[in-house]
């Protein structure tokens, strides 16, 4: 006793935040729903960013001989659309329903390590605005988002526009890196008990496999990067041809990740259509273990396609026609998942709401994707296609029509849960179809441009090109999409103010996050949930019916919805108090700023590179009392906790 109060005398170096209300509770929240709705926030801020720079070049492209904006300016804006459509828009808001979901559809009460989750998410932040700062130095990357050596030598791109994508992009990826982790941790370990990886939702399977496809792909276009930002600051010759350097070396590096980058765009959004399908259909999901096996397969067989974006380099016959092939096998597991999502839409109870139009309009825009890039497994016909517009239409289909309509698709579905009130069906329908008569009319005459030879990346054309109509009409259709996205801002601002109040299981769905109230509680789960079979939370509702579907498999398995409403959800009957989270008991982690100033300083870092020695010094010291703060900050006490 006498020792603890001679400890006691000295000030704590390292004082917890105690704050619970208002910006410094966020600032300093380490809880998983808010660190998700926090990336949410910022990814679709960068949204708007990076769709306001596609609306200024279609203007650009709308006319022939357009001098709407500057080569230079649009070359700007072509590398920021991408670079901010990648990395800023669709990997965040994955990893917003990452944070959201993982924990609930696992039965845990937060993800492995709360303290890193929240330095993943300042990272991406602090990496984000980072890259845009650039605008205000007037240094905005020009290079293109793909970077092609030697264009991003220094000999060939003065200034520092290439050194903040760079130094950008590594911060990026430290943020993507320790989410990464974190998520590997929280799915293997912390499971509800009885959850096998055969009875996890299929969503949790892609986030397992997206996770592990960051950690093996970042490294390879973190040494990239680390080569390029050598070259530039300080005058190596990686990637310079003059001193024994070779820049098609970066192709390879670059795309053995940008290929998995593929897949962990993609990803998220077929595990979001795999737990919507079968909801609204009112059926289990058809063929959950090839479903699961194929996503697995596509991961690993996505390391072995990158040089088909490289047919046109020179590989040689061998490497050509090796890749050639493994790109065609890669459309096999890709198609067994389109088979079982319209396998699980076929005989159903279907109910065609905001998120069921999302996902079979993912369904519909990914099969033109995916057609188009099996077009690309042909060298002969890549070669006709490379660096067209039919490149263009191809990825925006599968990364436009492929994952923001899946990931909208989760919007609609999950919002209830996320804030315990509908967005307005009526607004989500506009909002659908406005997007999809939007998308194919930017993106569909793409192919016709690219295959009468309008090339990618060129700032303007000839008037007597011919392409002048139809991109004409291409601009129409990004200003739809425009409409679109403030369609769905108008339903966001209306449920905020006024928007209908949700049960704990407004869908009748099949997993564990509809098991609690919505919004969920601070604990997530009053008791952590015992897991007995694939679809839990429905077999525990319709034991009968699900499982004489899962043993016999003789009908069409579809859940008799009568009686739905009145299930109470077994996590919903606690007492009000427990209800607010006032006395429920259980130990949660405390609040914490060191990740913030940990990752300002790796930021601050990154970009002092580009500035005096000085600087540097002073971000190093602000990122080290980050990190030490956050090492030696005191573990709270659960007796202590409220």
């Amino acid at each position: 006793m006498a020792q603890e109060a001679v400890i006691s005398t000295f000030p704590n170096p390292f004082p917890r935040p105690k704050s619970d209300t208002g910006i410094w509770s966020w600032i300093t929240t380490v809880d998983h729903k808010r660190i998700g709705t926090m990336y949410g926030i910022s990814a679709f801020m960068f949204f708007l960013v990076g769709g306001t720079e596609a609306l200024i070049m279609r203007l650009q492209l709308a006319r022939a001989d357009s001098d709407l904006v500057s080569p230079e300016v649009y070359n700007q804006l072509f590398t920021m659309h991408g670079t901010t459509m990648i990395f800023l828009v669709v990997m965040p808001l994955s990893a917003a329903f990452f944070n959201w979901l993982v924990p609930l559809m696992i039965g845990a009460r937060d993800v492995a390590f709360p303290r890193l989750n929240a330095f993943s998410y300042w990272t991406f932040l602090a990496g984000g605005l980072l890259i845009n700062l650039s605008f205000a130095f007037n240094s905005a990357p020009n290079a293109g988002w793909f970077g092609y050596a030697n264009l991003t030598e220094g000999a060939y791109a003065l200034g520092n526009n290439t050194t903040f994508w760079v130094i950008g992009l590594q911060v990026l990826g430290i943020a993507s890196l320790a989410a990464a982790f974190n998520f590997l941790v929280t799915i293997i370990n912390l499971r509800a008990p009885g959850m096998s990886f055969m009875k996890m939702p299929v969503f949790i399977w892609m986030a397992l496999i997206v996770q592990i496809l960051l950690v093996l792909a970042f490294p390879v276009i973190t040494v990239a990067l680390i080569e390029l930002q050598f070259d530039r600051l300080y005058l190596t010759n990686f990637f310079n041809p003059d001193a024994g350097g070779e820049p098609v070396y970066w192709q390879h590096m670059f795309w053995l990740f940008g290929h998995p980058e593929v897949y962990i765009l993609i990803l998220p959004a077929m595990g979001i259509v795999s737990e919507v399908l079968p909801v609204f259909s009112r059926k289990p999901l058809f063929g959950y273990p090839f479903v699961v096996f194929a996503g697995a397969a596509i991961a690993f067989m996505g390391f072995f396609v990158w040089s088909h974006h490289m047919f046109t380099t020179g590989l040689g016959p061998a490497a050509t026609s090796a890749f050639a092939l493994s790109t065609m096998a890669i459309a096999v597991p890709t198609g067994i998942k389109i088979f079982n999502w319209i396998g699980t839409i076929w005989g159903g109870q279907i109910k065609l709401n905001s998120a069921m139009l999302f996902s079979i309009g993912f369904v519909a825009l990914f099969i033109v994707g995916g057609l188009s890039g099996v077009s690309h497994a042909s060298p002969p016909t890549d070669a006709q296609q490379q660096d067209t517009y039919y490149i263009v239409a191809h990825f925006h289909y599968v990364l436009f029509g492929g994952s923001l309509f899946g990931l909208f698709s989760g919007v609609y579905y999950w919002w209830p849960k996320f804030t315990g009130k509908f967005l307005s069906e009526k607004l989500g329908k506009i909002h659908f179809w406005l997007m999809f008569v939007g998308m194919n009319l930017t993106f569909f005459p793409m192919h016709w441009l690219g295959l009468d030879g309008m090339p990618r990346r060129i700032f303007t054309y000839g008037g007597d090109s011919g392409w002048e109509r139809t991109n004409e009409w291409i601009t129409v259709g990004a200003f739809i999409i425009a409409l679109s996205i403030l369609v769905f801002m108008i339903n966001y601002v209306k449920t905020w103010r006024a928007g209908t109040v949700a049960g704990a299981d407004p869908w009748d769905a099949r997993t564990l996050e509809w098991s609690i109230p919505s919004p969920v509680p601070v604990y997530n789960f009053v008791k952590i949930p015992q897991v007995d079979a694939l679809d839990d939370w429905w077999v525990k509702k319709y034991p009968e019916t699900v499982l004489h579907q899962e043993s016999h498999d003789t009908d069409s398995g579809q859940l008799a919805p009568a009686g739905a409403e009145d299930v109470l959800p077994m996590q919903a009957r606690v007492s009000p108090e427990e209800l607010l989270g006032e006395d429920h008991g259980i130990h949660l982690p405390d609040k914490s700023y060191y990740p913030l100033i940990a990752a300002l300083g790796l930021a601050f870092f990154g970009g002092s590179l580009m500035s005096a020695w000085w600087l540097t010094l002073i971000a190093g010291l602000i990122m080290l009392y980050g990190v030490m703060g956050w090492i030696f900050e005191p573990v709270n006490d659960p007796e202590d906790h409220h």
